[in-house]
């Protein structure tokens, strides 16, 4: 199945939950996407919307964690000898990383907006899977992990972080794809800015499967529905791994696509006033 969160353009009900089917959308009778994956999906469904009447959203509005992974080796690799540093031994033992900000998840179409304090905003290509009632993963979805380049490697060089480099926005979507369609393990990976194809990947570069993804993140805590767990980015999957660096910027139209999956696309916003100030 293709889930969807989505409003009905014109009602103020919502966001409402739903299966996506071609051009039409069939709601399902829960309350939100937590609530269906809680129930393992055993929900009826309820009327049926046109496509064309509704905005799409990220399929969890709201996820209880976001944990996202640095699972791609030449993405690590790439990265860190731009810092004069090699792969750390223990990468390749354990499956890492770090907590993102779910107040700050947006959806399909939304505006980024362009984060004060920076001059180096980034896109980040990634898968993201989504966690079932039984602690398993049920579905994926495409997460663009949004990098204030500048204000990361600032944090970096204390010890912590990111933080603020990651915390204002993270893109989800447009629809959470069942195991059953789609199970995770390959696929395409490209990246889109105003059209021009700036990022190619392939899913099946991940170093580590998402069940040992799956099992780092549930060790000595517990995993609830609609828990996000991010792939990390894909290598060649940002601008910080190109040789130009051009950074985005205001009005820039930015398009993750992944076979199977489906295009995010969003819209960077305009910079604040005193954005290069601290």
């Amino acid at each position: 199945m293709r889930l969807v969160t989505f409003v009905v353009i014109g009602s103020t009900e919502g966001p409402l939950p739903g299966v996506l089917d071609g051009d039409s959308i069939a709601r399902l009778d829960c309350a939100d996407m937590i609530e269906w994956l809680a129930c393992d999906g055993q929900v009826d469904v309820r009327e049926t919307h046109a496509l064309s009447a509704v905005t799409i959203l990220s399929p969890i509005v709201r996820p209880p964690s976001i944990r996202d992974f640095f699972a791609f080796e030449q993405h690590v690799a790439t990265t860190r000898a731009k810092r004069g540093a090699s792969v750390p031994e223990f990468w390749y033992r354990e499956p890492v990383f770090y907590f993102t900000n779910p107040a700050a998840v947006i959806g399909p179409d939304d505006v980024v907006s362009y984060p004060r304090g920076t001059n180096k905003l980034d896109y980040e290509l990634e898968v993201a899977a989504v966690i079932g009632s039984h602690q398993e993963i049920v579905g994926y979805t495409i997460l663009n992990d949004w990098s204030a380049r500048d204000i990361q490697r600032e944090e970096i060089s204390v010890g912590l972080g990111p933080a603020k480099g990651k915390d204002f926005a993270t893109s989800i979507g447009p629809c959470l794809v069942t195991v059953d369609e789609f199970d995770g393990t390959r696929g395409p990976m490209m990246a889109r800015v105003n059209g021009v194809e700036r990022s190619r990947g392939e899913l099946s570069d991940l170093h580590f499967t998402w069940e040992q993804i799956r099992e780092r993140a549930a060790l000595n805590t517990r995993l609830y529905p609609g828990d996000i767990l991010g792939s990390g980015t894909v290598g060649s999957g940002c601008i910080l791994e190109s040789v130009d660096e051009q950074w985005l910027v205001p009005g820039d139209v930015v398009e993750l696509e992944i076979s199977g999956l489906g295009v995010l696309r969003n819209i960077i916003g305009p910079r604040p006033a005193s954005s290069a100030e601290r």
